[in-house]
């Protein structure tokens, strides 16, 4: 094998002696998302309730440090990325190693935003909760950046690539099945949120997301390598004309923002409104089960959808199909929890669609700036696009605890005022339903590249890199 890659190497281009595309791949990229999202899922769902109710924060100053944390994991993001694109490619490939090797910090580091030490002082509290999370979400970028940046060497297929998306979205959601399902079971203790359960809660998945990160070293090959002795050395200025020039990204990056954005407010938000306005925080494990259930539910389909119609119009539809579900949530506010979950798994099957396939949007976009500007430069294209989603978290961070601050929320009432419960309830479905309908907006009429133009870019672009 070693020998396979060095020839590999010399050459450039694909890697004629790796095994063919196959399942491996796919459960190792999955294991991969299945890893990251052990401990985002875990952060962007629970984090919140956990610094106001364990560590006392003010949400308004919870959503300060989402703020600023997230601003500076895009920093780290574009750093990593550069950093990544200036490393040659090794006997185990370019982005594999970076996985393996920065998993373990990212572990451990995960684990210790939930230490809770007893009796220190709220100026305490609010700096471990700083120093722990940017610590987590620099790790995070360290992992992330290289996983994401392989899903173009793993394959060059465009349907081959949405497959791997899709089993990306399905690690993604095995791993919220998991934490959402058996998490309210174990962080909350009649119905408040328990210290010592999320140290355990964070210990379990801290082991398992390492487990996940090494199959997922184990199981992918990295095929496609491109001829490192003829790449043209490029500063980052160079770099950042082509990409200013690549329409689909700029895009692709604007509707990603805006997904986080409210994604991660609807899962901030749930918190509180099962917890506090159906008083039931434990019926959060359902919200979990039918969001992944309706991914199972869409996964087979995405493929033969994607083919019929292409990814731009699959997308589009699942998310207006979204948009639709929430306004109708809206003007039902007396339905009771299990009521509202039925009604919500059909917004979630609209969604999921949409995160399904929005991962093979990337591995487009990272085709289209080669084709433009003659650079492969997956590394850095994809922390552009990360960058953008943890400008997203950064945004839908600071505005979750601004907002549940606003509508008047106080961790030390027994019981919420009804202007809160309402405010709440306007938040976690009026809010994603306008949302969801703006990125309907961008993806059918602005994003362009459709089914037959994202066909001919892979024939141009094969074209191009043969007359090499």
């Amino acid at each position: 094998m070693v020998q396979a890659t060095a020839k590999s190497l010399e050459a450039g281009g694909i890697q004629e002696n790796a095994r063919p595309f196959g399942m491996k791949d796919k459960i190792g990229y999955l294991l991969g998302d299945f890893g990251n999202d052990f401990f985002f899922i875990l952060v962007a769902s629970f984090l919140m309730v956990y610094y106001t109710d364990v560590f006392r924060i003010n949400p308004a100053a919870v959503g300060g440090l989402f703020l600023f944390a997230r601003l500076w994991d895009a920093v780290a993001d574009i750093s990593w990325g550069r950093f990544i694109d200036t490393r040659k490619t090794g006997v185990h490939g370019k982005f594999r190693p970076w996985i393996f090797r920065m998993s373990f910090p990212l572990v451990i580091s995960g684990v210790l935003m939930f230490v809770h030490i007893p009796g220190m002082g709220n100026g305490f509290y609010l700096a471990w909760a700083y120093v722990t999370y940017i610590l987590w979400g620099t790790l995070y970028s360290t992992v992330n950046i290289p996983y994401g940046s392989m899903a173009s060497v793993i394959t060059g297929d465009p349907v081959e690539r949405t497959t791997l998306s899709s089993w990306r979205t399905l690690g993604a959601n095995l791993a919220g099945l998991i934490i959402n399902v058996v998490g309210p079971m174990i962080l909350f203790v009649n119905n408040k949120a328990d210290a010592n359960h999320f140290l355990v809660g964070a210990l379990i998945f801290g082991i398992l997301s390492l487990s996940c990160y090494i199959g997922c070293y184990k199981l992918s090959v990295e095929r496609i390598v491109m001829d490192e002795t003829a790449k043209p050395k490029v500063n980052f200025a160079q770099t950042a004309k082509g990409l200013v020039k690549n329409k689909p990204l700029m895009w692709i990056l604007i509707a990603s923002l805006t997904f986080m954005i409210v994604f991660m407010l609807i899962g901030a938000v749930n918190v509180y409104l099962f917890k506090d306005y159906f008083g039931n925080a434990k019926a959060l494990s359902k919200v979990g089960l039918v969001q992944s259930v309706a991914v199972f539910i869409g996964m087979p389909l995405v493929k033969p959808l994607v083919a019929r119609f292409g990814k731009k119009e699959v997308a589009s539809a699942g998310i207006l199909l979204a948009a639709g579900v929430y306004a109708l949530l809206y003007f039902l506010p007396n339905l009771t929890a299990n009521q509202f979950v039925s009604i919500l798994a059909v917004a979630c099957f609209g969604y999921g669609l949409f995160n399904l396939v929005i991962w093979a949007f990337v591995t487009d976009v990272i085709d289209y700036h080669e084709y433009l500007t003659g650079l492969r430069e997956d590394a850095t294209v994809y922390s552009i696009y990360s960058m953008s989603r943890k400008v997203g978290q950064a945004v839908a961070g600071g505005l979750g605890g601004a907002v549940i601050a606003a509508v008047g929320y106080n961790p030390t009432l027994k019981a919420q005022a009804q202007g809160t419960l309402d405010g709440i309830h306007t938040l976690a479905t009026l809010v994603p339903a306008v949302v969801f309908v703006l990125i309907f907006l961008i993806i059918s009429l602005l994003y362009p590249l459709n089914k037959a133009k994202t066909q001919q870019l892979a024939v141009d672009l094969a074209a191009k890199r043969a007359s090499k």
